[in-house]
């Protein structure tokens, strides 16, 4: 069975997508306790896609996170480079765009997309940097980032335990559940070595970005950061900022 390293490379990542792909919406919301469908509600609100709008859904796996974005009337794009992924998406919905792509080069004209949006993929990207670069290159001046990433739990006492439960509850009921357990001490791994909100924020703002904002989900367990393309190529001078409060 395929297993990617936290050196994250590409063709090791995409093979152990590959390996999941049929179960992979079932172990999310068995290992996520169901709050994965919570998760994707709170993206579909921040984003608050118009009709009409185009949107890029990176990572976008089966296309389960690109239907609320469909069904609020905009046009959306869903991209990954697991080729697996990307056939079982289409088994389910034939009707939906599904495009092979790289987060880091991705196949797109500048400025082609009102919003770029990645859920759970960040953290699986080889050149994180590099991928936020080229989020900003194809979307339109004015245009929304919103990234939803697992992050780290606010309170320290409840970060600890969340800690023991990946590393030691989540590879027991990933072998029960999952075709590819060993798939799943990777993301307990890589979750754990994310960097925390205010990282991130500012790398997103490194890469162009400008109003750059987070909000935490769940304790911090995940994080909406969201972000605006500067109209002009000029970047903009304001700090990266928590939004407050939790959901």
């Amino acid at each position: 069975m395929n297993r990617a390293g936290l050196d994250k490379r590409p063709s090791d990542v995409a093979r152990m997508f590959d390996d999941v792909a049929a179960r992979y919406d079932l172990m999310n919301d068995v290992l996520s306790l169901g709050q994965d469908r919570r998760w994707r509600k709170q993206v579909l609100k921040a984003l608050a896609p118009r009709p009409g709008q185009v949107v890029l859904d990176i990572a976008a796996g089966t296309g389960t996170s690109s239907e609320p974005f469909e069904a609020a009337g905009a046009h959306v794009v869903p991209a990954d480079f697991s080729l697996g992924m990307l056939r079982e998406g289409k088994k389910r919905r034939a009707d939906m765009a599904f495009t092979a792509a790289d987060a880091t080069k991705l196949p797109f004209a500048d400025a082609s997309f009102d919003a770029v949006t990645m859920s759970f993929g960040l953290r699986n990207v080889v050149d994180v940097d590099g991928a936020l670069a080229e989020y900003a290159r194809v979307t339109k001046p004015g245009g929304t980032l919103l990234i939803c990433e697992f992050s780290q739990p606010t309170n320290g006492a409840f970060r600890k335990i969340y800690g023991e439960y990946l590393m030691q509850a989540l590879p027991p009921v990933a072998r029960a559940v999952s075709s590819n357990p060993e798939s799943y001490v990777y993301l307990a791994e890589s979750i754990q070595a994310w960097p925390a909100q205010r990282e991130l924020a500012t790398r997103i703002k490194a890469a162009g970005w400008g109003d750059v904002e987070w909000r935490n989900l769940s304790g911090g367990i995940v994080a909406l950061h969201r972000a605006v393309k500067p109209a002009a190529a000029k970047g903009q001078k304001n700090q990266p900022k928590s939004k407050g409060g939790a959901a």
